[in-house]
């Protein structure tokens, strides 16, 4: 049954019909070969409960809020904010550039929609100072992959979503994770232009300083906005997505007068083509998840690959090994929709922290998302750059790197998760 499952997605996919196609033929095809029986219509069910989860309804407001963002001036805002303090400094560009990544992830949360906000205008700084391409470009892709963990990351809705996790408290556990990953980035990024010459750029003057300073302030109240506001308990993270929408609409249209109001249906259209693009794929993988569950695949995997009694750290290390090569493959949202499931229960009874196993999975779905061969942000990056696909990758080994070793400190360290909760 399972090599049934696997060869139809992959002959699907290797037919390049996209991902959503695999994912609801393979249950429905399963169903009719090894259970005629089952009534059709429970799967036909199961599309629509994947969707109807309150929870869900996060996903197209932060999307919306993003597209508002990306369209006016808040990245550029932000990045001329964190430039003239630090962009001096052998090395500052890039360190502003993993700042901006960072704080435009807890804006987005998502990994491309950063890689569009803050890659195209950085690049160009990145190369006027005096970086080769694949340097500049790999510091943008690897960099985004913090939106997948500081609030409002999707790949954390989607998550808490399937296992029933608490999305605020994911959200919270998981700034301490994207933080290191932001000072490891800085460093590397100071090693870097060091051993490589990077020339100095000028230094801003204090009223410069201050008037950029003037100029972010609101944009860097997002952030505080709904991660405080969930923090707090003053809302919950589907109310931080309406919150989030009616700031970016405030800043960008009355404010900053960068949007104007004519411009927001053609936004919203956007934000409509991506949030159905994720719903599918969360409709299809309820449909996904419910066959295999019926089919107890999960617990013939577990079995195989766990064992009977499988320690807590042996786990970690098969999720994280499951989830990175997935997500190598194909899109994290489809990966957390699929394996979670499987690896849930087993996760469980080894006594990890649902919300531990929440940053775990999320890290690997933002490490994969920029890995070769088929990592998401990698083709996104390729797009928006016009670069060949060898030239986006060449620059990403240090990187990977990097990630791993704060993946395998998430595994052993689990305080490095729960410590704000």
């Amino acid at each position: 049954m399972i090599a049934t499952m696997l060869i139809i997605m992959v002959v699907l996919l290797f037919l390049n019909f996209p991902m959503m196609i695999p994912l609801m033929a393979a249950p429905l095809v399963i169903m009719f070969i090894y259970f005629p029986t089952l009534d059709p219509m429970i799967l036909m069910q199961q599309f629509s409960t994947g969707i109807e989860p309150y929870v869900l309804l996060a996903v197209p407001l932060f999307i919306f809020a993003a597209d508002i963002m990306t369209t006016g001036k808040t990245s550029n805002r932000l990045l001329d904010f964190i430039g003239s303090f630090i962009g001096h400094i052998r090395g500052g560009y890039a360190v502003t550039t993993a700042a901006a990544c960072t704080l435009f992830g807890a804006i987005s949360g998502s990994t491309q929609a950063t890689v569009v906000a803050i890659g195209k205008p950085m690049r160009e700084r990145l190369l006027k100072i005096g970086y080769k391409d694949p340097s500049a470009i790999a510091l943008i892709i690897n960099s985004s992959d913090v939106a997948l963990l500081v609030p409002p990351s999707i790949g954390m809705i989607i998550y808490g979503l399937v296992s029933g996790t608490s999305v605020g408290d994911l959200f919270i556990a998981g700034i301490i994770p994207g933080i290191i990953v932001f000072i490891s980035f800085a460093v590397y990024s100071i090693i870097y232009a060091k051993m490589a010459d990077i020339p100095l750029a000028g230094k801003a003057s204090w009223s410069e300083r201050w008037t950029m300073t003037r100029k972010a302030v609101l944009p860097l109240g997002f952030p505080i906005v709904v991660i405080g506001g969930i923090y707090t308990g003053l809302f919950s993270p589907t109310e931080a997505a309406g919150v989030s929408v009616l700031y970016a609409f405030i800043l960008e249209v009355f404010i900053y007068r960068s949007v104007h109001i004519k411009e927001l249906p053609k936004i919203a259209r956007s934000t409509g083509l991506v949030t159905s693009a994720v719903f599918v794929l969360v409709a299809g993988g309820q449909a996904f998840t419910w066959v295999i569950s019926f089919a107890r695949i999960p617990q013939m995997i577990t079995e195989t690959v766990l064992g009977t009694d499988p320690s807590a750290i042996y786990v970690l290390l098969m999720v994280t090994l499951f989830f990175f090569i997935g997500c190598m493959f194909v899109d994290p949202i489809v990966v957390i929709l699929i394996l979670t499931p499987i690896f849930y229960p087993a996760a469980m009874s080894a006594g990890i922290d649902p919300v531990h196993l929440g940053v775990v999975i999320t890290f690997q779905a933002a490490l994969g998302s920029a890995t070769p061969p088929f990592g998401v942000d990698i083709f996104t990056a390729s797009a928006v750059f016009n670069k060949p696909y060898l030239e986006v990758i060449k620059g990403t080994p240090p990187y990977i790197l990097i990630l791993f070793a704060i993946s395998g400190l998430l595994i052993f360290f689990d305080e490095l998760s729960l410590f704000l909760l």
